[in-house]
């Protein structure tokens, strides 16, 4: 199954974002060579990346996720755009924990108590930054709580990923309901009622559910207008020109002091571990165009 987010519209007061991420978590496992339990705790995280990305009004506009804590894995970081390209990391992507109590990865041992930042740049002079105490550590319920702490807006948010016991990813998604204004009592009970009453979204994944099933699922009986789709992928915007105005911006100074050890030096890129060298000859021509 492709990777992708549905946009909906529920009785004309309920919006709601589902997505399957499971190639694009598979990937970013590869790519960072992560242990199940940093797979599942960035997993989440990117996911919930994915549908928030869908809530973004211009085309240039992206959503930063910053998560630290005192356990394990350190911290996490996502990065969306506007279209569900995400990228991420843990800090420590090779540890692991045993299961928790219900016999499932320990993911709040893992993050620890710390806080979460989400940073909003939406193409104004200054982004967007909202700053809440990590509530769990579960990922999706500290989502749903910097929404209702940061813009006060009722969320409810489901953040899943299923490993193998080969380590891979058997799948992973998601889904986001909000509530907007005026939304009547009987359907907050029904949308509280239908969420708690439905199965974890990684075993509809499993079983083949596509997004909007889930939402067909979690919403059957009411009006569902959907509104757009939306590809799902992990895409690092990284290349060598970016990495060379990264090295301009030390100045021409620091530049010179390594040049002058003749080591050259190499860069290396956190969201996708590509590594970028440049020997000290190319320094000597980048220190020429400052020049």
């Amino acid at each position: 199954m492709r990777d992708y987010v549905v946009r909906a519209l529920v009785s004309g007061t309920v919006s709601v974002y589902a997505g399957t991420t499971t190639n694009t978590v598979e990937k970013a496992r590869k790519t960072h060579h992560m242990n199940p339990t940093p797979c599942v705790a960035l997993g989440r995280t990117l996911t919930g990346a994915a549908l928030m990305s869908r809530t973004l009004k211009g085309e240039k506009d992206t959503i930063t996720i910053q998560i630290k804590g005192d356990g394990p894995i350190g911290g996490i970081l996502a990065v969306t755009d506007a279209h569900a390209n995400v990228r991420g990391y843990v800090h420590n992507p090779f540890f692991d924990l045993p299961m928790n109590e219900k016999g499932k990865l320990d993911i709040a041992g893992a993050v620890g108590k710390g806080y979460l930042n989400v940073i909003k740049d939406l193409g104004l002079k200054e982004p967007y930054i909202g700053y809440v105490d990590l509530v769990s550590g579960e990922i999706a319920e500290d989502l749903t709580y910097y929404y209702a702490s940061s813009e006060q807006i009722p969320t409810a948010m489901n953040l899943g990923v299923l490993m193998e016991k080969g380590g891979h990813v058997l799948a992973a998604g998601g889904f986001l309901v909000q509530l907007m204004p005026g939304t009547p009592e009987d359907m907050v009970s029904f949308v509280e009622e239908r969420i708690n009453s439905l199965p974890p979204v990684t075993t509809l994944i499993a079983d083949g559910l596509s997004p909007e099933e889930i939402i067909d699922l979690l919403f059957r009986g009411e009006p569902i207008q959907t509104l757009e789709t939306c590809e799902v992928s992990y895409r690092c915007t990284c290349s060598r020109k970016r990495m060379e105005r990264n090295l301009l911006s030390i100045g021409k100074k620091d530049l010179l002091e390594i040049a002058r050890e003749g080591k050259g030096a190499e860069i290396h890129c956190h969201f996708c571990n590509t590594r970028y060298t440049f020997t000290p000859q190319e320094f000597e021509e980048l220190i020429k165009g400052l020049e």
